[in-house]
């Protein structure tokens, strides 16, 4: 599909630059878009149908060198000190040195998307910890008009439930659920299983084709559990709904019905995928999508328009900022029924 078909106009303001709880939720039943409370939302949820929801934990692989931000993305395993990495380097020549604050230095070897460099000693987490900041999306940054995270961005931007280091973004969908929403659902007989998908540049990198077919999509961890696998399995042999909490959850399933991961529905599914989810694909595990609202022209909207119908979720978008919905990663809520 066309990239500009994904294009729509917002105005700055809504871009939420942090967390209002409870969120205000968008609701699509048939092609009329309505407003439900957050409330409602879990009790809509019924007793029986699966909740699906991502463990990765974001990194603090951001790191600030004067003015100039590196997200340092991952080591070349076969030399550890060669790193991915994300910066500005239309300035930088090749074998410029940067002195990076965790007393090590950093001298660009390759320029592109993203760019090589390499460090004069190994780089642990331990290290990334101490000086490192969460990698919020760079639209809050702007909007907020702070280029570094504030400390509560440190709860804010991570799941209650994140468990496994991974993410250089954070599954929103996932913010405006509590551990003790969780215990409600489970109470209330809703099943709640656990995959993961480490969000890399798969998710968040800018599509610059003018055509979906050409951009590319890179590669990201996913898991899916034999627990996970064979309760979805069982859930739809039993004519129940599986409910996909954000797009990485949707993907990661997706991705093992498409055959991206290595594994089997008894066993359950690892690898790398690299799946792109836009109009014309076909779903086959997810009934129920609970999403934030994604930029325009990126790969996320993509995949809800691929879910619901471009011209409905466009138009369920202009909507929702006519009601003045507050946009994006910290921003409100919405359901989409398949």
């Amino acid at each position: 599909m066309k990239t500009s078909d994904l294009d729509f106009e917002f105005p700055e303001e809504l871009i939420a630059t942090e967390p209002v709880r409870p969120a205000r939720v968008l609701r699509l039943q048939g092609s009329t878009p309505e407003e439900i409370s957050f409330a409602d939302l879990i009790a809509s949820i019924p007793a029986g149908d699966l909740l699906v929801i991502n463990e990765t934990k974001v990194l603090r692989r951001r790191v600030f060198v004067g003015d100039v931000e590196i997200l340092f993305l991952s080591a070349d395993p076969s030399n550890p000190l060669r790193w991915q990495v994300l910066f500005p380097s239309r300035q930088s020549k090749i074998g410029d040195q940067f002195a990076l604050p965790m007393n090590a230095t950093m001298t660009l070897v390759q320029k592109g998307r993203p760019q090589i460099v390499e460090t004069d000693r190994i780089l642990t987490e331990s290290d990334f910890e101490k000086v490192g900041e969460l990698p919020l999306p760079p639209y809050i940054q702007k909007a907020r008009g702070e280029r570094h995270f504030r400390a509560t961005d440190e709860v804010w931007y991570q799941t209650e439930w994140a468990k496994k280091p991974g993410s250089f973004a954070a599954p929103t969908a996932s913010l405006h659920f509590s551990e003790k929403d969780l215990k409600t659902l489970k109470a209330r007989g809703v099943q709640i299983e656990l995959v993961t998908l480490h969000v890399g540049l798969g998710t968040f990198l800018a599509v610059t084709a003018d055509d979906l077919d050409h951009h590319e999509m890179h590669s990201e961890w996913a898991e899916i559990p034999a627990q996970t696998a064979i309760a979805i399995q069982k859930a739809q042999s039993q004519g129940q709904k599986i409910w996909a909490l954000g797009t990485t959850v949707a993907r990661t399933l997706e991705s093992a019905a498409a055959g991206k991961l290595q594994g089997s529905w008894e066993k359950g599914f690892q690898g790398e995928t690299n799946l792109l989810i836009q109009p014309g694909f076909t779903w086959k595990v997810v009934d129920r999508l609970l999403t934030n609202f994604h930029q325009p022209k990126s790969t996320l909207l993509a995949l809800v328009a691929s879910f619901a119908g471009l011209s409905v979720v466009k138009a369920c978008y202009a909507w929702a900022i006519e009601r003045r919905f507050r946009l994006f990663s910290y921003g409100d809520l919405s359901l989409w029924i398949r």
